[in-house]
């Protein structure tokens, strides 16, 4: 653990004890674990944001626009997608 041995880490525990007291670290403790898990949270939901944007990038990527086709490819592309979500 960091290269720290047993005696340091006593000297760091009596330290805080010293500093904070015995009532006041259970608090601390507490409030350590909830800035975390927050943290851990906030980090999950951007990243599951950063999928679904990247997703709605490909997916506007792949289809093509509408004002760009002509009518005969525009019911060409509705069948085939029909056929590709049927397959699934």
């Amino acid at each position: 653990m960091f290269g720290l041995g047993t005696t340091e880490i006593i000297l760091i525990v009596v330290v805080l004890f010293l500093l904070f007291g015995a009532t006041r670290l259970p608090q601390l403790a507490k409030s350590l674990g909830q800035s975390r898990k927050a943290f851990k949270d906030g980090m999950r939901e951007a990243e599951e944001e950063e999928k679904a944007e990247e997703q709605q990038r490909l997916a506007n990527a792949q289809a093509p626009q509408i004002s760009q086709i002509g009518d005969e490819a525009l019911v060409e592309e509705l069948r085939r997608r029909t056929e590709a979500k049927t397959s699934l």
